[in-house]
């Protein structure tokens, strides 16, 4: 049958209209981000992972993977600073946020769902804060706990206005909606939805008897207010029900972020006794099965929504594994820590060098792999540019834009000049292409156990600086400080003038 011309001039105007719609349409964003997971638990990245990780092998067979990614810092509250604002975390603090902390920001910062937020996006976060709220109290601390040998003061239930609604939390930070716990090993114990707590805790935690067994390693917790009842087995489970439950909700015509901070596998390591025994690396092990399982849940929501086409998934960990990954190397012969030195806290590499991993249906190569160095800090700049957005000039100071880095372009030189590691403020490492300066003789918070040297073949260095080539030598095993002096001269410049300067990255880059 013959079309005629102006039915077909109509059918071609509607399909290219179709076609731009489609193409402005902004991507809706999802970052998983794990907590003290190390580069070596994940299946696809160590050949002798003793963890199955099928979900994430998927991602990352569907997605870009990196391998040589950071976080800015080797704990946890930096990290997500850094990550939420696109500037190094020590341009702040470099500790945590403690126990009824104050907020990690200033009011000045612009994060990145107060950009999304500028786009029209709906926001979220579901999972672990740990970053500081402005609480209500209504008396100084009134209650004394021996804990590590220190006699220290602690809120009690009674010492907080629960009544009130809690400033400074991700609500004035740009999200539109949270729920969590806080911190689950800091108090309070206790639910809360956008800023208030669900349920008044009316109970002190004893952390010398939790009410529950540990699978692996010690609770960690910290004393103060909890809820009657409070079952951190429940925690898990519930951030994933609750994450499930808002992508489901959410409006197709409208664009989301959604920012699932997950609070495994970091300690207490508990898994559900449904993933008990998934691994070959004990507990811990499966709880990173378990974690694994979670972020395919998620990726079956996204798809089940009719979303997954249109959404970038990021996932990461906020830094290197946990201590037990010493002994759980010589236990089991998994290396969390894959085949780097040092752990969680380190400026080391396996304090830092964590999972990256990128997917965006249609826009980045399924299966693809990228040894580009990268840092957390560069995820605003680049999701900025991905959903068309302009960031204010003083927004995203340490952030690069590594979207073309996604979409297969090539580039001649590194995209980022260079990349600051550091944990303490007394400790400073710089990677500047393939090369890696520390401006001390070690790179670690703490001694590496004699069996463990042994085992990697590691020997301690008297220099007063530290100098390696990550391309040749990424297990930092060959010291070239004595050797390059010139080259650290130029690395320390490089150092210094990100120190004392406000940022890293030209404005025009980003």
């Amino acid at each position: 049958m013959k079309i005629p011309i102006h039915i077909l001039l109509l059918i071609i105007a509607l399909t290219i209209v179709s076609c731009s719609e489609a193409e402005s349409k902004r991507p809706n964003i999802v970052i998983i981000y794990a907590d003290d997971m190390g580069y070596g638990d994940l299946n696809y990245q160590n050949k002798n992972s003793k963890i199955p990780t099928p979900n994430l092998d998927r991602l990352a067979s569907e997605g870009m993977r990196f391998s040589d990614a950071h976080s800015s810092s080797g704990i946890c509250s930096p990290s997500r600073y850094a990550l939420l604002t696109g500037t190094y975390h020590w341009r702040r603090q470099h500790g945590i946020v403690g126990a009824f902390g104050k907020p990690f920001f200033k009011d000045a910062d612009i994060t990145l769902p107060q950009a999304l937020k500028t786009a029209g996006y709906t926001t979220a976060c579901i999972g672990k804060w740990h970053l500081g709220w402005d609480w209500e109290f209504k008396n100084e601390p009134s209650g004394e706990v021996m804990q590590w040998g220190q006699l220290r003061k602690v809120y009690l239930p009674e010492d907080v206005d629960w009544s009130k609604s809690i400033a400074g939390g991700p609500l004035e930070r740009g999200f539109d909606y949270y729920f969590g716990d806080g911190t689950i090993n800091f108090p309070p114990y206790a639910w809360v939805e956008n800023d208030r707590i669900i349920e008044a805790p009316t109970k002190a935690m004893d952390i010398e008897n939790i009410g529950f067994d540990t699978k692996e390693g010690a609770w960690e917790f910290r004393p103060g207010p909890k809820v009657e009842g409070w079952n951190p087995y429940n925690v898990l489970p519930t951030l994933t029900d609750k994450t499930l439950e808002w992508v489901n909700k959410q409006d197709e015509n409208q664009p989301f972020f959604l920012y699932f901070a997950l609070p495994s596998p970091h300690a207490p390591i508990i898994p559900n006794d449904g993933f008990d025994g998934k691994s070959q690396a004990g507990a811990y092990g499966d709880f990173v099965f378990q974690t694994d399982w979670i972020v395919g849940q998620v990726l079956n929501a996204l798809k089940e929504k009719g979303v997954e086409d249109n959404t970038i998934v990021i996932f990461s960990s906020d830094n290197g594994p946990e201590a037990y990954a010493w002994q759980r190397a010589k236990d089991y012969g998994h290396f969390s820590m894959g085949d780097f030195r040092g752990l969680k806290r380190d400026v080391w590499e396996g304090g830092h060098h964590v999972p990256f991993i990128v997917k965006w249906p249609g826009k980045i190569a399924a299966g693809a792999v990228s040894d580009e160095v990268i840092s957390q800090v560069d995820i605003m700049a680049t999701l900025a540019k991905a959903s068309g957005i302009e960031l204010a000039d003083n927004a995203a100071p340490d952030s690069y834009n590594f979207l073309p880095l996604l979409k297969g372009k090539k580039h001649k030189s590194p995209y980022r000049e260079a990349t600051v590691h550091n944990t303490y403020a007394n400790r400073w490492g710089i990677r500047k292409g393939d090369w890696l300066y520390i401006d001390g003789p070690t790179g670690g918070h703490r001694k590496i156990p004699e069996f463990f040297k042994k085992l990697k073949g590691y020997v301690d260095f008297n220099t007063k600086g530290l100098l390696f080539n990550m391309k040749e030598d990424p297990e930092q095993h060959l010291n070239l400080y004595e050797k390059y002096p010139e080259k650290i001269k130029e690395m320390d410049i490089v150092l210094q003038k990100y120190r004392e300067g406000g940022r890293s990255v030209k404005h025009i880059e980003k």
